[in-house]
């Protein structure tokens, strides 16, 4: 997680300039990705059907499996970021993973393959909607489509959980246990789990840099 905040900009490294110029002529090299990061983009978003975890879960098949463009821990990291920040998951998520892969541009194109077939699906669906709402064969046809998208979100919990596990830290471990023990018994609010979870990580963050400061000292 600490080199995705380096390479975002929010730590600096001692060659920090060295750094960047090495990261800028990589992302110019990836400009050549813009087609395939918007056509992905823009399947997943058409053909995903039950929220913002199903689209995480087919990205992470795609752009770690498939492609290898990212690594198993910076899809973690951006399933966490895009759940924190505000706005839709698959919105956010296409705008960092855009980033990561020729800056701006690549926010701007992943934005774009992530929203258009939404956007007509549901201007289409509108025009139509009195037929949509009625028909009994859409009907049966979504019920079907909802056993689908909780298996899905299933796999996302199982990956996701997997992953926290395999970091073997005890704090990251008990963090999970406790936010899903408050979100699911004691129906804690999710935007208030979320925020204990960022305090508690920037203070685990400060106390992991402070540490090696004074190694390097």
């Amino acid at each position: 997680m600490h080199r995705d905040m380096i390479a975002y900009g929010i730590l600096s490294l001692p060659d920090g300039i060295d750094y960047y110029v090495k990261r800028e002529a990589v992302m110019k090299k990836d400009y050549s990705k813009l087609w395939t990061l918007f056509k992905s983009m823009f399947i997943l978003s058409a053909c995903t059907f039950g929220g913002g975890f199903v689209i995480v879960s087919l990205m992470k098949k795609k752009y770690v499996e498939e492609l290898q463009w990212l690594e198993e821990d910076e899809m973690l990291d951006v399933t966490a970021i895009t759940q924190s920040a505000p706005g839709p998951l698959p919105v956010n998520a296409s705008v960092i993973i855009g980033y990561r892969l020729a800056g701006v541009v690549g926010s701007l194109t992943a934005i774009c393959g992530t929203i258009l077939p939404p956007m007509i699906i549901i201007s289409i669906i509108s025009l139509f909607y009195e037929q949509f709402r009625t028909n009994p064969y859409i009907a049966t046809a979504l019920q079907v489509m909802r056993a689908g998208v909780a298996a899905v979100i299933f796999d996302v919990v199982i990956n996701l959980a997997g992953n926290v596990l395999k970091t073997k830290r005890i704090l990251y471990i008990v963090m999970m246990i406790t936010a899903f023990t408050a979100t699911y018994i004691l129906d804690v609010s999710a935007m208030l789990i979320i925020l204990t979870c960022l305090g508690i990580g920037l203070v685990d963050l400060a106390v992991t840099i402070r540490k090696k400061k004074g190694t390097v000292a």
